[in-house]
């Protein structure tokens, strides 16, 4: 067995002790000195992780409570491009506006012909290829324009078609 004197024991623990310290003021400095780079993508990652968790302004439809809305007649807005209208069908019933081009530009008369045809009351279903571009859309005419039953099928036509649902062809 070995005997440590308490004056032993406390050398040891200081100078452990004074180790760890220093190294932690070093890595304090260090990370002040180099975290000034780090500051705006940090904020900007936070800002957009805690929006990610946050609900959507608008209500997201998987295909059953789609098929229910369908039932009850609420109207349905495929805003595909007709290339991808005719490549996949579409839903029996769907309006059928383009809401951008193939490079992502709005198309000018889109909100004139989709404002004229639908109250901002009024329920609405938006249907794209895969909820992208419904998911912007639903959130602009919420949050810009006063919409207040948006509706966005989350996984788009090809969720539809995955599973089995029918499409009309065109």
């Amino acid at each position: 067995m070995i005997n440590i004197s308490n004056e032993t024991m406390s050398a040891h623990s200081n100078k452990f002790s004074r180790f760890f310290f220093n190294k932690s003021i070093i890595l304090t400095n260090r990370w002040r000195e180099e975290s000034h780079r780090f500051h705006l993508p940090g904020i900007l990652l936070l800002v957009s992780l805690l929006s990610a968790c946050s609900e959507p302004p608008y209500n997201n439809l998987n295909n059953e409570q789609l098929k229910t809305m369908l039932e009850q007649n609420a109207p349905i807005y495929d805003i595909r491009r007709p290339e991808e209208w005719r490549q996949t069908g579409v839903i029996e019933g769907s309006q059928l506006l383009t809401f951008v081009d193939a490079n992502g530009r709005m198309i000018t008369d889109f909100l004139p012909h989709f404002t004229s045809a639908v109250g901002k009351d009024d329920p609405v279903i938006l249907i794209c290829r895969t909820g992208n571009r419904t998911s912007a859309l639903a959130s602009y005419l919420v949050e810009k324009m006063g919409y207040t039953q948006v509706f966005n099928v989350r996984n788009g036509i090809t969720q539809w078609i995955r599973d089995e649902r029918p499409v009309t062809r065109l």
